[in-house]
């Protein structure tokens, strides 16, 4: 695949980590203000586990075509070491 396209998978999935963390922390911090059990911390709990779960397919299979779509799992690896 090209470099281009590699690197835009790089900074998708940069971004998308730190958007992850950000959530996060911000859910801690929630914890940390809000009473326990409380709406909006229960609601932003459930978000932030929604979209790290999404973010992991969506960055597997991303990962999977800026790889060019190999055949088996183990080549991208192959890539990514090599």
């Amino acid at each position: 695949m090209t470099d281009d396209i590699l690197k835009a998978y790089k900074e998708v999935e940069s971004a998308v980590e730190r958007y992850i963390n950000l959530l996060n922390e911000h859910v801690t911090m929630l914890q940390n203000v809000e009473p326990p059990g409380s709406d909006k911390v229960v609601r932003m709990s459930a978000g932030s586990k929604a979209m790290t779960d999404s973010a992991s397919i969506y960055l597997s299979y991303a990962k999977y075509v800026a790889y060019g779509m190999p055949e088996s799992e183990e080549m991208v690896e192959d890539e990514i070491q090599g």
